[in-house]
């Protein structure tokens, strides 16, 4: 007789605080690969402070050894953590999930992603997601209704990947990892032996390597293009910002002209070369007609306002003075801030306040 499926606690506590219930957190270990802890399932579904000790108790109720594996388009967990993977013709989000095997499970199952009024999450972004049949016309297996947006996956691997009988290994470009990655079968994206590729940390706990998934592939190790970035992950040079950054940039907003003299008449001149990826400091002058500057010239040098948007002790300014520096490549640069300040809100174009 088969066994009943498992039920949330039916407590006054676990509904007020908005946690998970055992069929979502059953569904969300089914669905990750390794050994899944407490702190990842309380990250996964923000769950914090008292709330852990009510989750803990809720963990007794899930028997992740008796959990089947999912993998199945037809047969996928009512709870999953999804990416951003584009969108469609309508401007509708599209989505995959993050954790999925194409080597056991065939093509990643594709999803329309709902946000039911949240923030709507862009390209890249990962959300929780309530999983349900689709409803409606086009090619998507499921639709998944946003639960609440996660963090960005802060790991990213940079190395060669070198082809192995169960998928490959990256043997990392920086010099203060030691450890090679292991890619298992159906996660090493069509990357060749001895390509340069891009990948993300899957599995970082518990015993053996660390295993990853190639993201991208970038081509030869010796191509001129990539010697900057393997210089960047060498050095360990952040090119990648926090979310708390990355929030704190999406909510900043032209700042007030009050108290502040108004240039925007001056014909200021960019010293910038056209191709530059910001144009922040510009130059005028012209003769000066007063009697007591004879031969004399008024000059205005124009610096970008950088403090006029990155405060004191913000996400932005601990950042900021963690990297200390913009660090410049021939073929890119690596920010001391978010490009949203340094070529827009902070950029000095013409026509544009």
């Amino acid at each position: 007789m088969p066994k009943k499926p498992l039920k949330p606690r039916k407590t006054v506590a676990a509904k007020a605080s908005g946690l998970p219930t055992a069929a979502d957190v059953a569904a969300f270990i089914a669905n990750s690969p390794g050994v899944v802890g407490k702190r990842d399932i309380a990250r996964a579904f923000g769950v914090s402070g008292k709330d852990k000790i009510a989750l803990k108790s809720l963990l007794k109720e899930v028997r992740p050894a008796k959990l089947r594996a999912t993998g199945n388009k037809a047969d996928l967990p009512p709870v999953l953590e999804v990416e951003i993977v584009g969108l469609d013709e309508n401007g509708e989000a599209v989505g995959k999930p993050v954790l999925w095997n194409e080597g056991r499970a065939g093509k990643a199952p594709k999803l329309a992603v709902y946000a039911d009024g949240k923030s709507a999450p862009g390209r890249g972004d990962r959300v929780l997601a309530k999983i349900e049949a689709y409803v409606g016309t086009g090619d998507f297996t499921h639709q998944a209704r946003v639960i609440r947006s996660l963090a960005k996956q802060a790991v990213r691997v940079v190395g060669i990947f070198r082809k192995t009988s169960a998928g490959g290994r990256i043997v990392p470009a920086g010099k203060k990892e030691r450890d090679d990655y292991i890619v298992n079968r159906g996660d090493e994206g069509d990357a060749k032996d001895g390509e340069l590729v891009a990948a993300e940390l899957t599995r970082h706990h518990g015993r053996g390597l660390p295993q990853a998934r190639v993201r991208e592939r970038l081509g030869l190790a010796d191509d001129p293009r990539n010697t900057s970035l393997i210089a960047i992950h060498t050095h360990g040079i952040p090119d990648q910002f926090p979310e708390a950054v990355l929030d704190e940039v999406k909510r900043l907003r032209p700042f007030s002209h009050d108290a502040r003299d108004d240039l925007r008449h001056v014909p200021l001149i960019t010293i910038d070369p056209a191709d530059a990826r910001d144009h922040d400091d510009a130059v005028w002058a012209e003769a000066d007609s007063a009697a007591d500057n004879p031969g004399g010239y008024k000059i205005i040098v124009a610096i970008a306002d950088v403090a006029a948007y990155v405060r004191p002790a913000s996400a932005l300014d601990r950042e900021a003075r963690k990297r200390g520096n913009s660090t410049y490549f021939p073929d890119r640069v690596v920010p001391m801030l978010p490009e949203r300040i340094s070529n827009d809100l902070c950029s000095l174009r013409e026509g544009e306040d």
